[in-house]
């Protein structure tokens, strides 16, 4: 009597996994094209020479697509069109940034060894979570308020001007991110996130973030006047 009810708990626990592999599946290869078209547009701006008020107009116009357009398309085929307009606007603001560090005598190094350091810690994050498959939903609310108070003493430091407190929230930032990939992950393989568009705009951010945070870090520590 109890055979067809266990089937059917079988049946719905295949579904639910396939269903995970398919949404992670689909932000892996989003998650990819995009890295790659943000990469397109930072090499762009950066032939084009890009004013330096251009990284503030690329992020307040990302900001603005990731409020109030993507969440109102993400369910739809447009939502991959918002998302390639984030990350191609994100990688034209990078622009004026990476002219900056290629002046430098390693600045070509660094931004390498920046890159090589952001897929290190992606993959190892990555594959933490999907080998051990724990749940990290736990971390969210912590990591959401650290991003709060990074941002209030970020708007503060403006002020005061202090750059050990600089140093110190890039730092601060790029642990906060890394705890979002394994969150993000997380919630993936668990099925909390079913949307694979919102979860690649998720670990998108957080791989944009440490990458420019861990170029700040290696630029002032790599002793290059």
């Amino acid at each position: 009597m109890n055979r067809p009810v266990q089937l059917t708990q079988t049946q719905a626990s295949q579904a639910g996994v396939l269903e995970t592999n398919k949404v992670l599946k689909n932000t892996y290869a989003l998650l990819s094209v995009t890295l790659l078209f943000s990469a397109l547009t930072a090499y762009i701006s950066m032939h084009m020479a890009m004013p330096a008020f251009m990284p503030l107009i690329a992020s307040l116009g990302a900001l603005g697509l990731i409020w109030l357009v993507l969440p109102r398309t993400a369910n739809s085929a447009a939502g991959i069109a918002v998302v390639f307009a984030i990350t191609g606007l994100l990688g034209l603001g990078l622009g004026p940034m990476l002219n900056n560090y290629l002046q430098m005598s390693n600045g070509s190094q660094l931004i390498m060894t920046a890159l090589g350091g952001t897929g290190v810690i992606f993959l190892a994050l990555s594959g933490y979570a999907l080998t051990t498959k724990r749940d990290f939903s736990f971390m969210g609310g912590m990591l959401v308020v650290g991003m709060v108070l990074v941002l209030i003493t970020s708007l503060a430091n403006i002020f005061m001007e202090i750059p050990a407190l600089s140093l110190a929230l890039s730092a601060v930032v790029i642990l906060i991110m890394s705890g979002f990939i394994l969150y993000d992950t997380s919630r993936i393989i668990n099925g909390g996130e079913r949307n694979y568009i919102m979860a690649t705009v998720g670990l998108y951010l957080s791989l944009y973030n440490i990458f420019v945070n861990l170029l700040v870090l290696l630029g002032v520590f790599s002793g290059d006047d």
